[in-house]
């Protein structure tokens, strides 16, 4: 009975993949595109227009069908574990570190040998085994209200928890994942002891309780309504708009521990199924995810960084500036999200 259960729901998941193949009409009779060469089936968590018109060029280039099924990452992990050997999906592609490990940790991800992943995407970015690779990444940043000046003191993450900075912090839940991978390296790099104390501390000097979002945090810093918040840098880049240009004018930016560690980045990423049906195509559209022109695309298509080495960005973070980046490997995130998590509760970091 479980097989029937499980074919039946391998069915209805190929079934529900929604097709992005072939020429599109705006292409159709301009571009030269490959005959016909088989399919891979893509389970992924990201959302963005890009991602279809890069799964259009990978199909004109290889002739390979890209079938992809968009859900939440923790649902589409829930269901590839469950359809198991029966599962139609090929490669899984999400966003953040932990839920990368979680899928790793769940079992259905299979290590790639590849000379190019090896090459072009960096230790720090990919699974130590090779069962996932980055695509992009983002870094959490630090921003303050411009009109109050550079908070004296502040350059790192840890000095957030300085009691000169009671009543001066908006911030977002501490069940946003964007929070939880920070603790996580911060456990990683200070220990559980002086990551709990951090907490604990950054709590205490809240101006409101966590409420919102990045970009309602942003607002409430350029507006005056606390001074300092911790922000994904796509984020920050969405305000660079005519619309809403005052908004990034109000505000500057801080890349934390320049000194130190390098300032934190999370990513999206993807890994090989490992009852892929479809292995070798899989791997193909892995392989082609880290070349330079969809490194772009993926980059573009939400104002992140690309993953992979000698790769530079053209999107509005590009203005940011370069920064050193924490080369804490991420798995060392996702093994510790789940303390991460215990550390906030305890804090009272709603």
């Amino acid at each position: 009975m479980k097989h029937l259960i499980l074919a039946a729901l391998a069915s209805v998941s190929l079934a529900a993949l929604s097709a992005c193949a072939g020429q599109s009409e705006s292409t159709a009779g301009k571009t030269a595109c490959a005959a016909p060469a088989g399919v891979v089936n893509v389970y992924t968590s990201r959302h963005y227009d890009t991602d279809l018109a890069l799964y259009e060029d990978f199909t004109c280039t290889s002739g390979i069908k890209v079938n992809r099924l968009e859900a939440d990452a923790d649902a589409l992990i829930e269901r590839i574990a469950a359809e198991g050997e029966y599962s139609q999906a090929d490669l899984f592609v999400t966003v953040d570190a932990g839920r990368l490990w979680r899928a790793e940790q769940a079992g259905f991800l299979a290590p790639v040998e590849s000379q190019v992943l090896a090459t072009r995407i960096p230790a720090a970015l990919r699974d130590p085994q090779n069962r996932w690779f980055a695509l992009t990444t983002r870094a959490r940043i630090i921003v303050y209200n411009k009109a109050k000046g550079a908070p004296a003191g502040l350059a790192t993450y840890e000095d957030l928890a300085k009691p000169e900075f009671k009543g001066r912090i908006c911030m977002r839940s501490s069940s946003s994942a964007y929070n939880i991978a920070l603790l996580s390296s911060m456990i990683a790099h200070d220990g559980e002891a002086r990551a709990a104390a951090w907490a604990k501390g950054v709590a205490a000097n809240f101006q409101r309780p966590p409420e919102g979002n990045d970009m309602s945090n942003i607002e409430s810093v350029a507006a005056g309504e606390c001074d300092i918040a911790l922000v994904n840098t796509y984020y920050l880049a969405r305000f660079d708009t005519p619309e809403k240009r005052k908004v990034l004018e109000s505000i500057g930016i801080i890349f934390p521990n320049q000194a130190t560690t390098g300032t934190h980045v999370n990513m999206s990423g993807a890994g090989l199924v490992k009852t892929a049906p479809n292995r070798a195509n899989a791997v193909k559209l892995l392989e082609y995810l880290g070349s330079d022109k969809a490194q772009q695309l993926l980059a573009n298509g939400n104002n992140e960084y690309p993953a992979a080495t000698g790769v530079a960005p053209t999107s509005a973070v590009g203005k940011l500036g370069a920064f050193k980046a924490d080369t804490l490997a991420a798995a060392e995130i996702g093994r510790n999200e789940a303390r991460a998590v215990e550390l906030y509760n305890a804090a009272g970091w709603n």
